[in-house]
């Protein structure tokens, strides 16, 4: 514990905290502030927004696809029948069925899947086990673009690295945005794109600053904040 303490220090003194910083110097910085030698760490970004997700018409949530994926690997479950099954599959889904999938969800306790695809005539069937996908982030959406008639091709930006978010409570949006092996530019595109997501989905009852502040951080780092300045001259237009 001693040691990583120190990994801890030394890469918290590599960060001014009275600092805010623009998009470029952080991801300069960021792959500087990884602690393990064990792992590739996550980078993740927090950003606090001005709403309110008590009332519906400030609920912000949607899926960005990275331009350079996460970095993870992900595992798919799709709900299909008929032609779309070969469709899922060709795509590269993990595991595809219709009646067998969900009655192994049902009795066998089975997810070992990171997201889930369904099909709009499946979701009758997949409102069954609602209770077990919902708290656990797997329910398929269409606002989201997992209820689709395009099985492929939501298999494909899931597997190619498809991020979904929803606003907390608290008003902030978590999400991955890489690995710190991906170096500066990998990671400042994926951060933007991001960023130039959540900036067109302002609900229009948002009132006063919409970003309020930008943290970044690695799987075990110390953050750092961004300028929203900055974010906000260079990207709303």
């Amino acid at each position: 514990m001693a040691k990583a303490g120190k990994k801890f220090a030394a890469a918290a003194k590599l960060i001014d905290r009275e600092k805010r910083y623009t998009i470029e110097d952080a991801f300069e910085l960021v792959p500087k502030l990884k602690i393990s030698s064990k792992f590739d760490e996550t980078v993740d970004m927090a950003v606090r927004l001005g709403v309110d997700p008590k009332h519906a018409d400030q609920m912000v949530r949607g899926a960005v696809v990275l331009p350079h994926g996460t970095g993870k690997s992900v595992r798919v479950a799709v709900f299909a029948k008929g032609d779309k099954v070969k469709e899922a599959q060709d795509a590269g889904a993990d595991f595809v069925g219709s009646d067998d999938l969900v009655n192994r969800i049902q009795t066998e306790n089975f997810l070992d899947f990171d997201a889930a695809v369904a099909t709009p005539d499946m979701m009758g069937l997949v409102g069954k086990i609602g209770r077990v996908l919902g708290p656990r982030g797997l329910m398929p959406n269409p606002k989201v673009g997992t209820v689709t008639t395009d099985v492929a091709r939501a298999v494909r930006e899931l597997k190619g690295g498809r991020v979904e978010f929803r606003v907390e409570k608290a008003g902030i949006v978590h999400a991955p945005i890489g690995k710190v092996s991906f170096g500066t530019k990998k990671l400042m595109e994926n951060a933007r794109a991001l960023l130039e997501l959540l900036i067109k989905l302002k609900p229009q009852t948002a009132k006063g600053l919409y970003i309020r502040s930008i943290g970044v951080s690695t799987t075990m780092g110390p953050g750092l904040k961004l300028d929203v300045n900055q974010i906000q001259q260079e990207m709303i237009k």
